[in-house]
């Protein structure tokens, strides 16, 4: 099976295996890794990976929203396009596509820097780590990038080497459900992909809003469990862009992201 279907089996089957990760994961990542720090480029990233990453994936920035920003993904010219999924030798690469909910992000962000200029900014399921580089290009005063995979993270220091950026701290464990942290805005792309994983963000959202008046801003492309989930009515738009040739065609006849903002009730209470 070429990747195109292996791709095909990450947008369709991501609730039936990533979002169980999300709602399970407590412990520590079986790879080398400190559970947020800072990071130097080149540095504290097992060798191995780093050559496995860079041989197969490619660096680009076409096709996508954000020209500005250059990374390594799976594409149509990589080995793993073509291979048996199963030849893959580490967890199922999400981080490797640029989702379309994380490209609406990053769009508006480097277009509104204002939104993050000064700010601290959690990027939660950062993937690939686009958004947190649009708010590290943008003049955030403070960037952590959140994901469960360890390789997502070491792709992200990658990322940034691209992008001429010292690697910004990077967090990799489950943090939904956790205490609510002081972040000024929590962006968060692509995530609504489970219900019972859906519920669990709006509530730890909706917590850390309560008790810290953090801004949040969500990206998505018009998935089913997104404008069914009960958040839909507690979000405003901000802006809705259409996806490049691309993207649509990467993404199954999705057309457009929307970048949304959650303003729960004030009679929301936290249960």
């Amino acid at each position: 099976m070429a990747f195109r279907g292996w791709k095909r089996l990450l947008l369709l089957g991501r609730q039936n295996t990533l979002g169980k990760v999300w709602r399970s994961r407590r412990g520590g990542p079986s790879l080398r890794w400190k559970r947020c720090c800072h990071w130097s480029a080149g540095k504290s990233l097992d060798p191995e990976v780093r050559a496995f990453l860079e041989e197969n994936t490619e660096v680009t920035n076409s096709g996508h929203l954000t020209p500005e920003i250059r990374l390594r993904l799976l594409t149509p010219r990589c080995r793993f396009w073509r291979e048996k999924p199963d030849l893959w030798p580490y967890g199922d690469p999400f981080w490797a596509i640029y989702w379309p909910g994380g490209q609406a992000l990053s769009r508006y962000i480097l277009d509104n820097p204002h939104v993050v200029k000064g700010r601290s900014v959690l990027d939660l399921g950062s993937g690939c780590g686009a958004t947190a580089i649009a708010a590290v290009m943008s003049g955030a005063s403070q960037v952590l990038a959140n994901d469960i995979d360890p390789i997502a993270g070491m792709a992200m220091i990658l990322n940034c080497e691209l992008n001429h950026l010292n690697p910004f701290p990077i967090t990799i464990k489950n943090i939904i459900n956790s205490e609510a942290g002081n972040w000024d805005l929590i962006v968060l792309g692509d995530m609504f992909y489970d219900e019972q994983l859906a519920d669990g963000l709006h509530h730890w959202l909706q917590k850390c809003i309560r008790i810290h008046q953090t801004e949040v801003l969500i990206g998505d492309p018009g998935r089913h469990q997104f404008l069914s989930h009960s958040i839909r009515s507690q979000l405003h738009k901000v802006i809705e862009y259409s996806l490049p040739e691309y993207t649509r065609q990467e993404n199954y006849g999705l057309t457009s992201s929307i970048v949304w903002s959650y303003q729960p009730s004030n009679s929301l209470e936290d249960s």
